[in-house]
């Protein structure tokens, strides 16, 4: 019996020291830009030159990057919108009805994302080029739907699993109208994850550069100016940028799996209650 405990606890210890190692090799990269955005000297070396906020204060300054991160934040902003609505339409129709092709309509939904983002920058820049809006932030916004409206509709299809089937019928037969419905049962019920694929929807459009970087023209996205400081010199500046964006990225993500925790315990307790 002890043999068999030790055992396991070996096997444990094992398993998370791997994990912490899978971890600290991901991590690594994003944890250095961090800490060297607040280092003094101007190249990234060891040991540190002291703690400086300078170069956040110098991006601060930069009308560049400002305008960079307002078209981010706008782009997001929209992108998140359309896209979770759009997401939860496709769901809810994969969900409710049942017709001839739905296999293929649920692939096509889901396309998108696996589509290699090059292919995607130059087709969009081809066809937003023919009908006026490359180098726009509504044609930005059109872009970054197509490539943020799958996420939404995975967290939205996976909530709807968990509906019953026979709630909205059993409504329909009481009176309700279908709007009726589906204001009162399935928009509540899937608010969690409505919440959670604005946020995702939107942290995926800020990272967002390829597609960006081909069609924003002079309204360049964050990502897209941080490209083109890196052109001209490397600047200790895009290290604060990075730990900026990484911040952003990470906080909605966190928020977004925090609200929906938090309310799909609260609906669980209520329905076992």
């Amino acid at each position: 019996m002890t043999r068999t405990r030790t055992a396991s606890l070996l096997a444990n210890t094992l398993l998370v020291a791997w994990t912490v190692l899978v971890f600290a090799f991901i991590f690594a990269p994003v944890v250095s830009t961090v800490v060297f955005s607040f280092n003094a000297d101007r190249f990234p070396a060891l040991p540190w030159g002291g703690f400086s906020l300078q170069w956040y204060e110098a991006i601060a300054a930069d009308e560049t990057i400002r305008r960079g991160l307002w078209n981010s934040l706008v782009v997001a902003f929209g992108a998140s919108l359309i896209a979770t609505f759009l997401g939860f339409t496709a769901a809810y129709v994969d969900y409710r009805f049942r017709f001839f092709g739905k296999g293929i309509y649920m692939a096509l939904a889901a396309l998108p994302p696996t589509v290699p983002v090059v292919i995607m920058g130059v087709a969009m820049l081809t066809f937003q080029g023919r009908i006026g809006l490359s180098g726009t932030i509504p044609g930005l916004i059109a872009a970054h739907v197509v490539v943020c409206a799958p996420f939404a509709m995975a967290l939205v299809r996976m909530r709807l699993a968990d509906l019953d089937r026979d709630l909205e019928p059993a409504a329909w037969n009481l009176g309700a109208s279908q709007w009726t419905t589906l204001r009162e049962i399935v928009l509540p019920f899937v608010a969690p994850s409505l919440f959670s694929a604005l946020l995702i929807t939107a942290s995926v459009s800020f990272d967002e550069f390829m597609i960006a970087w081909f069609i924003s023209g002079l309204n360049e996205t964050l990502p897209v100016r941080v490209l083109a400081m890196l052109q001209g010199q490397v600047s200790p500046r895009i290290n604060a940028v990075g730990a900026l964006v990484f911040g952003v990225s990470i906080l909605l993500v966190v928020v977004a799996q925090l609200v929906a925790a938090r309310r799909l315990a609260a609906a669980r307790l209520k329905g076992s209650d």
